[in-house]
């Protein structure tokens, strides 16, 4: 995921930082020069990490990023074979503008200063889609990030014709593209909104997640459903592991993300199942886990003899803070109590 910080408001939940207030788009104008400083560190697997970093002349005004990227996305850049630093020039050149790079580099990496001029034809191209001429910091996130005129039509010819540049640039940094979009649309996912294929693509609800899910028994489960169960960690083994919970039925997704969320283990309804809790519900299971109703609790429970008390009264227990020491000191009084006097008894203080 890019660290990219430009000047627009994008969503939080594309874990992008802003790290200036929001700039209003300037009115038209020609192409304009952005400087600063770069850094690079060429990988051992031939990539290389790019750093960027901006001060404006007041010094109120900063961003920086970091990407990765190849040497195929430079002209002229080539790594030296040498620890010696040697004079570097080379260029990114996109749809959207030019970058121009010039300091020194040896075999490890290298560093200097850059120079941004965007592309007035793709300006003057985006003002004609519609859009407001785009202020510098946007041309250069556009520049960086590869939002091509090109780019822009194969997003329109898929019904993403209206999509703003915060919406651009957030689905190539994140890879939510035509491709992404048409494999979804074999899968029977359409019309999906550019948040929605934004944070499937950063949560990794894929196409293959998706094709796991429905051998699963989990067909035409919504972008959200997806995205929660990739966050949370539902499986299709913990789906199968999970099995017994479902009465012969299926857990619904919300149910499976609510297990996982409050750690209901398959090890937890195994244990549970051995203490003779086999009609045990996902609800049940996920009370039982927020309230804290453990198996050590249940078998210091059925050892003063309480054998078959429901997981709704174990959850009582433990809610009115009901101790096996509690039940240890009533039972000593009265040795017919039951679950629901003890609690009773605790709840007004007699306990």
């Amino acid at each position: 995921m890019t660290r990219f910080a430009v000047r627009l408001a994008l969503p939080l939940t594309l874990g992008l930082v802003s790290l200036a207030p929001p700039v209003a788009r300037a009115q038209a104008r020609g192409p304009e020069t952005i400087h600063g400083r770069w850094l690079v560190d060429f990988r051992r697997d031939g990539s290389l990490d790019l750093t960027l970093k901006r001060r404006s002349s007041s010094g109120s005004d900063n961003w920086s990023s970091s990407d990765d990227f190849t040497a195929a996305d430079f002209e002229g850049l080539h790594r030296p074979t040498s620890p010696t630093d040697v004079p570097a020039s080379f260029r990114m050149v996109r749809d959207a503008g030019t970058i121009t790079f010039e300091g020194q580099l040896n075999d490890a990496g290298g560093s200097g200063r850059f120079t941004f001029a965007s592309n007035p034809d793709y300006i003057a191209a985006l003002v004609k889609l519609g859009f407001a001429t785009p202020a510098p910091d946007e041309a250069f996130a556009l520049t960086v990030h590869d939002v091509s005129r090109r780019f822009m039509q194969e997003l329109a010819s898929l019904g993403y014709a209206s999509l703003s540049l915060d919406d651009l640039i957030s689905m190539r940094i994140h890879g939510a593209g035509p491709r992404f979009i048409r494999d979804l649309k074999a899968l029977g996912y359409e019309h999906l909104d550019a948040d929605d294929l934004v944070s499937m693509r950063i949560h990794g609800a894929t196409p293959e997640f998706i094709r796991t899910m429905k051998a699963a028994g989990y067909d035409h489960l919504s972008a959200e459903d997806l995205v929660s169960m990739r966050i949370h960690g539902v499986t299709p083994d913990f789906i199968q592991a999970m099995k017994a919970l479902s009465r012969g039925g299926r857990l619904e997704a919300d149910d499976l993300v609510s297990l996982r969320i409050h750690g209901a283990t398959p090890e937890f309804v195994q244990e549970m199942e051995k203490l003779g809790y086999h009609d045990l519900s996902a609800d049940d299971v996920v009370s039982m886990r927020i309230h804290g109703v453990s198996a050590d609790f249940v078998r210091d429970i059925q050892a003063l003899g309480y054998k078959n008390v429901s997981a709704d009264d174990l959850v009582s227990m433990r809610i009115h803070g009901v101790s096996v020491d509690d039940v240890k000191r009533i039972k000593s009084r009265d040795k017919d109590a039951t679950i629901d006097e003890i609690v009773d008894m605790k709840i007004h203080g007699k306990g």
